[in-house]
C-alpha cells in the first residue's frame, strides 16, 4: 500500500505533488509523515476518505478515521477527512492526457490522486 502525499503552495491555493509513502508498516509512515511536516512547516493535513458511491461509510472509511487520527496524535497537525470519491479516476485521467502511461502511469496515481484530493479541499476553503 502507498500512500500519495501533496502539499500546497505557501498561499494555500494551488496543490503540489510530493511523491509517495509505504503506507506500512504504520510507525514507518507516521515517522515519515512526522518528518515532512518538519520539513515542509504543515500545520493542516487533509486525509481522503474513502466513501462508497452513495456516499456511505464502510469499513475502509472506518479504518482510515483510525489511521487520520493516528496521524493527528503522531504530527499534532490538525487532520482534516475529505471525501476521495473518484480521485484515482480523475488522477488516471489526468496521467492519459499527459501521455503518461504503463507502469509509469502506475507508480505516479497515488500521488496524482493526493494532488486531486488536496485541491479540491483548497478550491473549497477558497469558496467559503
Amino acid at each position: 500500500m502507498r500512500v500519495g502525499v501533496a502539499v500546497s503552495d505557501e498561499l494555500g491555493m494551488y496543490a503540489h505533488p510530493r511523491g509517495t509513502l509505504p503506507g506500512r508498516p504504520r510507525a514507518a509512515l507516521l515517522e515519515s509523515l512526522g518528518a515532512l511536516v518538519m520539513a515542509e512547516g504543515i500545520s493542516h493535513i487533509v486525509v481522503g476518505l474513502p466513501l462508497d458511491m452513495t456516499g456511505e461509510e464502510g469499513e475502509r472509511a472506518r479504518k482510515t478515521r483510525g489511521v487520520a487520527q493516528a496521524i493527528a496524535d503522531a504530527t499534532r497537525c490538525e487532520v482534516e477527512l475529505w471525501d476521495e470519491r473518484l480521485t484515482t479516476v480523475q488522477a488516471r485521467a489526468a496521467l492519459r492526457m499527459a501521455d503518461v502511461r504503463g507502469p509509469r502511469a502506475s507508480a505516479l496515481v497515488d500521488e496524482a490522486a493526493a494532488v486531486t484530493i488536496l485541491q479540491s479541499w483548497l478550491d473549497w476553503r477558497a469558496a467559503r
